[in-house]
C-alpha cells in the first residue's frame, strides 16, 4: 500500500475505536513507572524470576508506543517502547475488561498506549507486564519505518529526526549523551567558580570571531541587526565590569558552507577568566575533556574510527611551526625565513601564495600538512599576529600570539588566548581588519567602538577560550558527521515530488 492508503486504513479504525467509547487521545497518562526504571531495576532473570515477581505482586502501569504487535489465538504480544527502552505486554482475552480485546484489534504499530498489571517473566525469560488493563493515549495515522531494517536512508533521517530516533536506538542514545556531556560541562565549569551568563543573540556588529554573519532587520528601530558569530566580546565586557569568571554555552551563527564538522548554525562554550593567561586554559580544558570523559563516557580511552583516542590529562604541545616540521617532514630552520616560507607555501599550491604574508601562509602550511594528522589531542601554540586579532603578542616575539588551539581527531575542537586588554593595540588590529575588508575580505571584522571603549575602562590579563560543542559530541560518541549530534541539521529545502515519505 502508499502511505495515504495506510492513513485511511488507520483512520477507519480511529472510527471504530470511537464507536467503542474510546477516546482517540486523552489529555493525560496515568503512569506508575517507565519502562527504563523497570527494565533497570529487574534486569537480573536469574534475580528476579518470574515466581519471585508473582510474589512481589506488584502492579504496574506504563506507557509506551507499540514497536511490534503480534497476536496467537487468544493472547497477543506487544512490545513498547519509552525512552529508549523497551517492555514486553502481555495480552490475554480472559484477562482484560471490556472493550480491552476489542480495542487490541485496532492498534497498530506506532500507536501509544498504556497498560497496566503485574509484573511478570515468559518463558524466554522476557520481563513483561501481564495486562488487566489497557487506555488508548494516542493513534498513529502514519505507519513506522519498515521495523526489520529501520530508516536507513541518511536525508531522510536527517529530515525526519523523529522517525530517526523511533527507528534507531543509538541515535537515540547518542543525543541523551550529548545532553549528559553538556550537563557535566556545565557541572564543571560552575565547580571551577565559574558563572554561567547569556549574551545577545542580536548584535549590531558581530564580532569576536572573522567569519560571515547572517543579517536581519528589526522593524521598529529600523536597524539591521545579525546573528551573533561569538559571544566573545560581550563576555569581555562583563569582565571589564566586574566578573571574575564567566562561561556561555550559546548558539553561533555563521553565513558558510555545510560540511561533516560545520553546520551554519552550532554550539560552543565560551570562558574568560581575569588573571588567568594561555597555560591556565589549558590545564582547565584538559581536565575538563578528562572528567567528562571519565563521567558519561566511563573511560578516558574511548574509540574514534579505527583509532583510540586518550583523554587522559596532560595533552601533547606543539608550536605551529613544529606542528609543521614533524608532519611535513621538513627542516625546521625553512620555517624561519619568510622567502622559503613562500617557496613551500608554492609547492603545495597554495592559493595567493604569491600576495599572502608569511604569518598567513604558515597556517595554510600547518592545514596543508598537519591538521588531519593530530589525532591524539594535541595543543598548538605560537600562531602568527596575521591570524588572530584578539590576542596578546608573545613577550619578545611581536610576530606571533599567545594562542592555541587544540586539536583532536584531525579537527579543531577549542580556541584559546592570552586576551588581548590593551586599547590601543586593539584598536590598530581593528583598523587592520577594516582594511582587509576594503580590500575584499568579507570575513574580516568589523570596527566595535564601544568594545574599545569599555577596554579603555581597564581590562585586567585574562584567559579566554571557546570550545566546540558539536564536535566535543562528536569525538566522545565516535560520530563522523556534524548532523549525527544536531538533532535538526539544516538540510537543502527538498521539492515537493522529493518529499520523504514514510514506509513500511
Amino acid at each position: 500500500m502508499q502511505p495515504n492508503q495506510y492513513r485511511d486504513v488507520r483512520l477507519e479504525k480511529l472510527e471504530k475505536l470511537k464507536a467503542l467509547g474510546v477516546e482517540a487521545w486523552p489529555r493525560k497518562a496515568h503512569r506508575s513507572h517507565g519502562i527504563a526504571d523497570l527494565a533497570a531495576t529487574y534486569a537480573d532473570a536469574e534475580a528476579w524470576t518470574n515466581e519471585k515477581l508473582e510474589a512481589l505482586g506488584q502492579t504496574v502501569s506504563v506507557m509506551g508506543r507499540i514497536l511490534t504487535i503480534r497476536e496467537m489465538g487468544k493472547s497477543v504480544f506487544a512490545h513498547l517502547t519509552e525512552n529508549g527502552e523497551k517492555l514486553q505486554a502481555f495480552f490475554r482475552m480472559n484477562d482484560l475488561a471490556e472493550p480491552g480485546w476489542d480495542m487490541l484489534k485496532l492498534l497498530d504499530m506506532g500507536d501509544f498506549i498504556q497498560v497496566t498489571g503485574p509484573l511478570m517473566r515468559t518463558k524466554t525469560g522476557e520481563l513483561s507486564v501481564r495486562v488487566k488493563e489497557v487506555r488508548f493515549l494516542s493513534k498513529a495515522l502514519l505507519p513506522l519505518p519498515e521495523k526489520w531494517h529501520g530508516l536507513q536512508d541518511k536525508e531522510q533521517r536527517y529530515r525526519q529526526r523523529y522517525l530517526d530516533l523511533i527507528s534507531n536506538p543509538d541515535v537515540l542514545k547518542t543525543f541523551q549523551t550529548r545532553s549528559r556531556i553538556v550537563s557535566a560541562v556545565r557541572r564543571y565549569m560552575e565547580d571551577q567558580g565559574y558563572l554561567e551568563v547569556e549574551t545577545p543573540m542580536m548584535q549590531p556588529i558581530p564580532g569576536g570571531a572573522t567569519a560571515r554573519p547572517f543579517t536581519t532587520h528589526h522593524n521598529a528601530l529600523d536597524m539591521d541587526l545579525y546573528l551573533r558569530i561569538a559571544p566573545e566580546l560581550y563576555l569581555k565586557r562583563l569582565i571589564v565590569g566586574g566578573f571574575e569568571k564567566v562561561f556561555e554555552i550559546n548558539r553561533n551563527f555563521r553565513n558558510e558552507g555545510l560540511s561533516v564538522r560545520h553546520n551554519p548554525e552550532f554550539t560552543m562554550m565560551e570562558m574568560y577568566e581575569a588573571g588567568s593567561d594561555l597555560r591556565d586554559m589549558m590545564a582547565l580544558t584538559e581536565n575538563l575533556l578528562s572528567r567528562v570523559a571519565r563521567e558519561v563516557m566511563g573511560s578516558e580511552q574511548l574509540p574514534w574510527g579505527e583509532q583510540t583516542i586518550s583523554y587522559a590529562a596532560p595533552f601533547r604541545r606543539l608550536t605551529m611551526k613544529d606542528a609543521i616540521a614533524e608532519h611535513g617532514a621538513l627542516d625546521r630552520a625553512l620555517l624561519d625565513d619568510d622567502t622559503q616560507i613562500r617557496a613551500l607555501a608554492q609547492a603545495v599550491h597554495v592559493e595567493d601564495a604569491a600576495t599572502k604574508s608569511a604569518g598567513m601562509l604558515l597556517g595554510d602550511l600547518f592545514e596543508h600538512y598537519a591538521e588531519k594528522q593530530l589525532i591524539q589531542p594535541t595543543f598548538i601554540t605560537d600562531y602568527p599576529l596575521e591570524l588572530s586579532p584578539l590576542t596578546k603578542t608573545l613577550e619578545g616575539d611581536e610576530a606571533f600570539v599567545d594562542r592555541f588551539e587544540l586539536f583532536i581527531g584531525g579537527m579543531e575542537l577549542a580556541n584559546a588566548y592570552s586576551e588581548l586588554n590593551d586599547p590601543v593595540d586593539q584598536m590598530a588590529r581593528f583598523q587592520a581588519q577594516m582594511d582587509e575588508r576594503e580590500a575584499g575580505n568579507d570575513e574580516a571584522m568589523l570596527l566595535d567602538q564601544d568594545f574599545i571603549t569599555s577596554l579603555e575602562h581597564g581590562f585586567p590579563p585574562t584567559g579566554g577560550e571557546g570550545i566546540g560543542i558539536d564536535r566535543m559530541v562528536m569525538l566522545l560518541t565516535n560520530s563522523q558527521s556534524i548532523r549525527d549530534v544536531i538533532l535538526f541539521p539544516l538540510m537543502r529545502p527538498t521539492k515537493p515530488s522529493e518529499a520523504a515519505e514514510p514506509t513500511e
